[in-house]
Order: structure tokens, then C-alpha cells, then sequence
């Protein structure tokens, strides 16, 4: 088993990777990067809880092997309510918004990554919907393939679809990814850089599908990003 991380490495890191050695910089710094291991480690444990759901292994034995209780696995690490959007911007809450209008529209009772790739898709002048456009993806194309996944559902409709684990952490995503980036907003490109953390969730498996490279994206994005701020620098 690789070994953690010792203290004075992670002390290390916050240092090189503060913008300065003032105090507060590298407070700063040690907050998101804690943050990211934070969130990082909730990632791989909901990563190998899905797959062992999806193997047919109850909650019982799901705690059992946490070493938690039940009530506290299934409260981690089932579906979860909608997260906060405190810092997220209005293109980007339409986006969220237009994800639970999707998946009803499919028939699905759960809010999930794919359903949060469609919903970006609402918002046709935000950064993500654009960068998806120029790798040549449409949303017929996407819903057709989440389809191929995900059948639609007959079931009678939650008026409030629940959130997938999966989902909650591309949004959780999100905002790592805005931190990375030097931003204090989370916009349509962050959740859809979010969404790309995730290789084995149904979002990320729908754009393989449909031949678009994450790291192609993911560049893409950067690029607009940057394109922006400079555009908006003073003379």
C-alpha cells in the first residue's frame, strides 16, 4: 500500500504552493488543500460503495467494512438532497436547475452526472455548452447515449429528485475546480470540469462514448477561462 502523506510533506506542499509566505497566504492555501484531500477521500470511498452496491452487497456489509453504522453509510453515501449554490452563479444554478428538469424528463427519479451534462446544455451562451458544442456534442446525442445507460423510467415522479452521491461530488467538484482556477464563483465550466473528475460516472462514460476526450476539454476550457480574464484586464 503506497503510504499517506506525512505531515511535513503536506507542510511542504502548502509552502510551494502558496502565492506568498505571508501567514495569511499560506493559511489560505493549507485550508484548500485540506479541503481537496478531503475531498479527494470522500471520492474513493463513494467510488468503491457504488461498486459494491452495484455488486449486490447490502448496507449491513457496506458498514461493516467501513467500520460505521448503518444509519451513518447509507446517510454518506446514499442519495443526498440538493447541495447549496451559495457560490454559484446564475447561469450556473439554471444549469443545476435544468439538470432535475432532465431527469424527469427522462423518468428518473434521481438527479445524476448525466443529468447534470444535460443540463448544461440549457445554458447555450455559458462556457460549458460552448466548448461541448466545438467538440461537436449536441444534447440529442447525449440524451441518446444516457438513454443507452440509464433506460427511461415508468415510475411515478418525485416532485424533488433526489441527488446521486456521484453528482453531489461533481458539484463538490465544482467548487475545487474554481479554487484551482483562482475563482471565487462557480460557473457552468466548473461543473462540467467537475463532472470530468469522475471517469467511472455515467457523465464522463457518455462523452467517451461519443468520442470526446476529458483532457481535450478540459484544456478547452482553460483556454476560454484565461481568454476572459485577459479580455477584461484594463489597458
Amino acid at each position: 500500500m503506497t503510504p499517506a502523506p506525512t505531515l511535513q510533506e503536506l507542510i511542504e506542499t502548502v509552502e510551494r504552493d502558496s502565492p506568498s509566505a505571508d501567514m495569511l497566504d499560506l493559511l489560505a492555501t493549507a485550508s484548500s488543500t485540506v479541503a481537496q484531500l478531503e475531498e479527494v477521500g470522500d471520492a474513493v470511498l463513494g467510488h468503491f460503495v457504488d461498486r459494491c452496491r452495484r455488486s449486490g452487497h447490502s448496507w449491513t456489509e457496506i458498514s461493516g467494512a467501513l467500520g460505521v453504522t448503518k444509519q451513518a453509510a447509507h446517510k454518506r453515501f446514499s442519495f443526498s438532497a440538493p447541495p447549496t449554490l451559495e457560490r454559484f452563479t446564475e447561469r450556473a444554478r439554471r444549469a443545476v436547475d435544468a439538470a432535475a428538469v432532465a431527469a424527469r424528463d427522462l423518468g428518473h427519479n434521481f438527479v445524476g452526472s448525466e443529468h447534470l451534462l444535460l443540463g448544461l446544455f440549457a445554458q447555450p451562451e455559458g462556457l460549458a455548452a460552448r466548448a461541448l458544442t466545438e467538440a461537436g456534442i449536441d444534447r440529442g446525442a447525449v440524451e441518446a447515449k444516457v438513454l443507452e445507460m440509464v433506460p427511461r423510467g415508468d415510475e411515478p415522479l418525485l416532485d424533488n429528485p433526489l441527488y446521486t452521491p456521484r453528482a453531489s461530488m461533481a458539484l463538490q467538484g465544482a467548487l475545487g475546480e474554481a479554487l484551482r482556477l483562482g475563482h471565487n464563483y462557480i460557473g457552468t465550466e466548473h461543473i462540467l470540469l467537475g463532472l470530468l473528475r469522475d471517469r467511472d460516472a455515467v457523465a464522463a462514460w457518455t462523452l467517451r462514448e461519443l468520442d470526446v476526450s476529458a483532457d481535450s476539454i478540459r484544456t478547452r476550457l482553460v483556454e476560454m477561462v484565461k481568454s476572459i480574464a485577459q479580455q477584461r484586464r484594463p489597458d
